[in-house]
């Protein structure tokens, strides 16, 4: 929505043309590219802003975060490496067998990776049970400072039960994401007990391999769910990354004509600012003529 345009729709709106709800998506699809591009610009720039005080608590936490995500993924590579050496010992050591002994191997083999799969989804669980929690703990926060300002100021709280009734819809996911915490627990230790039953009856069919063959399949086990762990937090803290870049992109790019160090940083980036500019304009626009303003 340029200016010109602007002018044409709100003269139009006398006649009956206003368009509310194309205007709301357009605004809508506009916001939606305005954080892409903050983030964008944010994970371009963030490294540059130690020197700007207002981005001081977003540099040092992004820099921390960023120390973090590199000893994760050190860590990741480790793992991903002995389970390619586990791997490749568990098919040296396998030589072919009979028809049994190749059917209990592939059923081993499935109940990995159903166990992998549980892995992965309790770390789902754990990860979005984290959320809940820090989401539940702000709106605890607010809840006591909202009360203490409803005990100061005479008169009815319209936010206060909003709260309260979001803090309890919080517990009851919170309480849902338990059992299904313990749910999938009891699966993997099912599986698990099976893991231990098919590697009775294939020692017993290749007793001369047994030591090494058992090795390999539980370094492969553990080894998957080290690394279903790892990729977990490896999405925790891009998230966390992104949030704070995107803080930092909508920081520096407002500010680049009154702030000179958010000048400085944003000076390689002028055509992705501008942009940015441009978006925010328009998006006022469409919402002035949705009526919204």
């Amino acid at each position: 929505m340029t200016p010109t345009r602007y002018l044409f729709a709100r003269a139009a709106q006398p006649f009956g043309l206003v368009r509310r709800n194309q205007r709301m998506s357009d605004a809508a699809t506009e916001t939606r590219l305005l954080r892409e591009a903050e983030t964008h610009l944010g994970a371009l720039v963030w490294e540059r802003v130690e020197e700007i005080e207002d981005l001081s608590v977003e540099y040092w936490n992004l820099r921390r975060l960023a120390k973090l995500r590199a000893e994760v993924l050190e860590k990741l590579g480790h793992f991903e490496a002995r389970l390619n050496q586990a791997q490749q010992q568990r098919a040296g050591s396998l030589v072919p067998a009979e028809d049994v002994q190749k059917g209990l191997l592939g059923e081993r083999d499935a109940v990995l990776a159903k166990l992998k799969e549980l892995a992965g989804r309790r770390d789902e669980v754990i990860a979005t049970a984290r959320s809940i929690r820090r989401t539940y703990e702000g709106l605890k926060m607010k809840q006591e400072v909202l009360a203490k300002e409803s005990a100061a100021t005479p008169g009815p709280n319209d936010e206060l039960p909003k709260v309260r009734a979001r803090l309890h819809e919080l517990k009851a996911q919170f309480a849902e994401l338990k059992d299904e915490r313990q749910r999938i627990g009891s699966e993997i230790e099912e599986n698990d007990a099976r893991i231990g039953v098919l590697d009775t009856q294939l020692n017993r069919r290749k007793k001369a391999h047994r030591a090494e063959a058992s090795e390999a399949f539980h370094a492969i086990g553990e080894t998957n769910k080290e690394l279903s762990g790892l990729r977990a937090e490896i999405g925790l803290l891009d998230s966390q990354m992104r949030l704070l870049q995107t803080d930092v992109g909508r920081r520096v790019s407002r500010q680049t004509q009154m702030d000179p160090g958010c000048a400085k940083v944003a000076r390689p980036f002028k055509g992705l600012v501008s942009i940015m500019r441009a978006l925010r304009r328009s998006i006022a626009l469409n919402h002035r003529l949705a009526g919204r303003e």
